[in-house]
């Protein structure tokens, strides 16, 4: 059993990594990253129970009696949260954080979670006095915590759904699935930015930074799964002169269940739904 010293070493190995990973030397420490991060760290702990979702909404209530408030109400500002892919960046690193911690620990993985509750609520009150109060605070991270969920339950869930619906009933092969859901991340990513109904893409100057940025999640949970791939996901790109070729029959064969599961999740805003998609395409 890992005695009290050593577990409070691990908390402080925590918050030192934290910041660490938040502090840059010209604009000092970044809150959001930290608040992401601590985000994805909840939701690897409420993996370790039966019901996850149930064991995060219990974490938010046992947070509210530490920190003493309930979260703020109302809508959020436009623009106050950040992008959905730096959204899940983020949020990955802080689960890759809590599993590696978890080694340190060697104890009860549920004492784990209850002492991140409790850094929680220290990083609250130091957030307050620096000008935002603990209700804010509280607000923004259970949004992020909530994407942060429904991002993975979705790389699963669409999954499930595309061996079952497709490879298992209507004999598409791993490819077809693959290129189906890629497909859908940028078909949702166009709508996210008033793409056309009739095309998967859309055009602008921002398209280089808006595809690097999903397919960016892709890879990253290319490897993070241990697939192996080249140093650069463009290699594998048409050249220039190779005229656009998105597999609309497979997108759109999807679409339906795309559309059934995002509802049941309650995750309307397209560019998060690219984001789920992408991370599908490549679990």
């Amino acid at each position: 059993m890992i005695d009290f010293m050593n577990k409070a070493g691990v908390a402080s190995r925590i918050h030192d990594s934290i910041l660490g990973l938040c502090y840059d030397p010209e604009n000092g420490t970044d809150a959001t990253k930290a608040m992401l991060l601590l985000s994805g760290m909840l939701v690897e702990t409420v993996f370790l129970f039966d019901n996850c979702e149930e064991a995060l909404e219990g974490s938010f209530g046992q947070l509210a009696d530490l920190i003493g408030t309930e979260p703020m109400e109302g809508p959020l500002r436009a623009g106050v949260l950040p992008p959905p892919t730096i959204v899940d960046f983020d949020t990955e690193q802080g689960r890759m954080l809590a599993r590696e911690f978890f080694e340190d620990w060697l104890d009860c993985a549920y004492e784990f979670h209850d002492m991140l509750l409790f850094l929680l609520q220290q990083h609250f009150v130091r957030w307050e006095s620096f000008g935002q109060s603990r209700a804010e605070s509280f607000r923004l991270f259970i949004e992020y915590t909530h994407r942060a969920m429904a991002f993975e339950l979705a790389a699963q869930e669409l999954c499930d759904a595309v061996i079952e619906h497709k490879i298992g009933a209507d004999n598409w092969n791993l490819a077809d699935g693959i290129c189906a859901l890629a497909g859908m991340a940028g078909r949702r990513l166009a709508f996210s930015h008033d793409g056309m109904d009739q095309c998967c893409w859309f055009r602008g100057a921002d398209l280089p930074d808006y595809l690097d940025q999903t397919a960016y999640v892709m890879t990253q949970e290319a490897v993070r799964l241990g697939l192996k791939c080249s140093a650069d996901w463009r290699f594998g790109l048409p050249a220039n002169d190779v005229p656009a070729n998105p597999p609309t029959s497979l997108i759109y064969s999807i679409e339906g269940l795309c559309d059934g599961f995002f509802g049941a999740i309650e995750m309307k805003d397209r560019a998060e739904q690219a984001v789920a998609c992408a991370k599908a395409a490549r679990r």
